[in-house]
């Protein structure tokens, strides 16, 4: 029998195994240093999203309140702006009436001037028409006879024109109906020269036909003549 070196197959197995274990401690060395470090970097990465979130979230609430700030602003400007028209218009209107109070005061209907008064004729007091108001009666009964009288002229002038146009085409329809009665009576006239010339024409013809073309008239002779034969 032969005799097998274990001893050195052993040892060779124990390197073996030594290799092996130094490089699992190896590999986890290494891969817990990269947990490590990707835990570090992900911290960090989850840290600065949240600074930016809160950042953000900072911004939108300082902008927010600006712009809650600015239409305050606005509305107030509006407000006091529409107000300030309420008071332009109300001190408009008051100043509008007191002109109107004013100038109803001082008018002549509450002054009572005698002026405006000159028509009201109290009969209990009336002493007659002064000359002015006569003569300026007369003078208006004086424009209204020359206006009539104007009015009547023209009246007449206008009649005594359609007078004029009315014999004016009297006379056009007698001269109308004269030209029809002459036209009509030398239209009978040719019509009448025109039928006897024609009469003539036609007798002329009708005796040239008998004496120089119908001379040798058919007799009854000849008619025989015809259809006497089978040929």
């Amino acid at each position: 029998m032969y005799k097998v070196d274990l001893s050195s197959d052993l040892k060779e197995v124990a390197a073996i195994e030594a290799r092996r274990n130094r490089e699992k401690e190896r590999h986890c060395r290494f891969f817990n240093v990269q947990n490590r470090v990707m835990g570090m970097l992900s911290g960090q990465l989850h840290l600065a999203m949240d600074m930016q979130a809160a950042q953000m979230a900072r911004l939108e609430e300082s902008c927010r309140v600006a712009m809650m700030s600015a239409r305050a602003n606005v509305n107030k400007a509006q407000a006091a702006k529409l107000a300030e028209q309420q008071h332009c218009e109300h001190q408009r209107q008051q100043e509008a009436n007191l002109t109107d109070i004013q100038k109803q005061i001082s008018s002549n209907l509450l002054t009572e001037n005698p002026q405006d008064a000159q028509h009201r004729v109290l009969p209990y007091c009336w002493k007659g028409m002064t000359p002015q108001q006569q003569d300026d009666i007369r003078k208006a009964q004086e424009a209204q006879c020359r206006e009539k009288e104007a009015q009547r002229q023209a009246e007449q002038a206008l009649d005594n024109k359609w007078a004029s146009q009315t014999v004016c085409l009297a006379q056009a329809a007698l001269e109308l109906e004269e030209q029809e009665r002459e036209l009509c009576a030398e239209f009978q006239r040719g019509l009448g020269s025109f039928n006897h010339q024609l009469a003539k024409d036609q007798q002329a013809q009708q005796n040239y036909l008998n004496s120089v073309i119908y001379t040798n008239q058919p007799t009854a002779q000849y008619y025989l003549q015809f259809n006497t034969s089978s040929r």
